[in-house]
C-alpha cells in the first residue's frame, strides 16, 4: 500500500478543488475555527416586502462556517456581519462585540474581507509596506492591506500558532475582480507565519450568470450557495493539510503550552 495514495495523489498534478471530501476531510483536524467576513461569511439572505423594498438578514446557522462545522465537528465562531470591511473590523466592529475576548480564541482563521472595502467602497489595496510587522498597533496604514494585517497581527499576539486562510475573490464573467488583493493576500501569507491562501479567483468555478441562477438570492447566495461554499472551502483546506502534513502536526496543541516533539 502506497501511504501517500491514501490522501493525495503522488504525481502532483492534482489541484485544491479536485475532490470535494464528503466529511470536510483533514479540515476536521481543527476544534475550534473563527470566520472574520462580510455577509456572505454571515449567510446573508435577501427579501422583499410588499412594497419592493429589499431586506437583508444575517442568518449565520446557513453560512458556509457553520456548514462547515457540521460537515467536520468543529465549532465555528462567525467574526462577522453584512457590510464588514476589514477597517471597520479593526477599528470599532470586533471590539463592540467582544471579538478578541480570550475565551473566543481558535485554532484557525478564515479572514473573507475586501468586497466591501475595494469593489464597493473602492479603498486602496495597499501593499506591505503599509505594515509594521513589530508595530502594528502604531505604524500599519490606514489601506485595506494595513488594516486587514492589523487583525491578523492581533490574532496572532493571541494566539501565535493559529492558523489562518486568507480567502480571495471568484471570478465574474469579467475576469479576476481585483488581481491586487490577491497578490497582497499571497504576499501576507509569506510574511505572516502559519498562514495559507485559499485562491478562489484561480480555482473555484466562475461566478457568471449560470452560476448564479443556481446559488444566488438576489445580490447574496440561496441556502444552497453557501452549502456550496462550504464545500469548496473544505475541500480547499483539506488539499493544504494534505499538502504541507508537517505544518499541521501540532494543531492539538495550539492556545496550550505543550510543543511537540522534534
Amino acid at each position: 500500500m502506497d501511504i501517500e495514495k491514501l490522501y493525495r495523489f503522488s504525481d502532483g498534478t492534482e489541484r485544491p478543488l479536485d475532490r470535494l471530501p464528503d466529511d470536510g476531510g483533514f479540515c476536521g483536524i481543527f476544534r475550534t475555527v473563527g470566520f472574520i467576513g462580510d455577509s456572505l461569511a454571515s449567510g446573508e439572505f435577501e427579501s422583499t416586502d410588499e412594497d419592493g423594498n429589499r431586506g437583508y438578514h444575517d442568518m449565520f446557522p446557513y453560512s458556509w462556517g457553520q456548514f462547515m462545522a457540521r460537515d467536520c465537528g468543529f465549532t465555528a465562531y462567525n467574526f462577522s456581519q453584512g457590510g464588514m470591511s476589514a477597517k471597520w473590523y479593526m477599528d470599532s466592529f470586533a471590539d463592540e462585540k467582544g471579538f478578541w475576548d480570550t475565551d473566543k480564541l481558535c485554532q484557525a482563521y478564515v479572514l473573507a474581507l475586501g468586497v466591501n472595502d475595494i469593489l464597493n467602497a473602492k479603498q486602496t489595496v495597499g501593499s506591505e509596506a503599509d505594515i509594521d510587522l513589530s508595530d502594528w498597533r502604531h505604524n500599519n496604514r490606514e489601506t485595506f492591506a494595513g488594516s486587514y494585517a492589523a487583525i491578523v497581527q492581533r490574532l496572532r499576539e493571541m494566539q501565535p500558532r493559529a492558523r489562518f486562510f486568507f480567502v480571495t475573490m471568484p471570478r465574474d464573467e469579467n475576469g479576476s475582480r481585483s488581481p491586487a488583493h490577491t497578490a497582497f493576500l499571497y504576499r501576507l501569507a509569506e510574511l505572516i507565519p502559519h498562514s495559507y491562501v485559499i485562491d478562489l479567483d484561480r480555482y473555484a468555478p466562475v461566478y457568471d450568470a449560470a452560476f448564479r441562477k443556481q446559488f444566488f438570492l438576489g445580490g447574496h447566495m440561496s441556502p444552497a450557495g453557501y452549502r456550496f461554499t462550504a464545500k469548496l472551502m473544505e475541500a480547499y483546506i483539506d488539499f493544504i493539510i494534505r499538502h504541507n502534513m508537517q505544518d499541521f502536526k501540532d494543531v492539538g496543541f495550539i492556545g496550550t503550552d505543550l510543543k511537540a516533539p522534534e
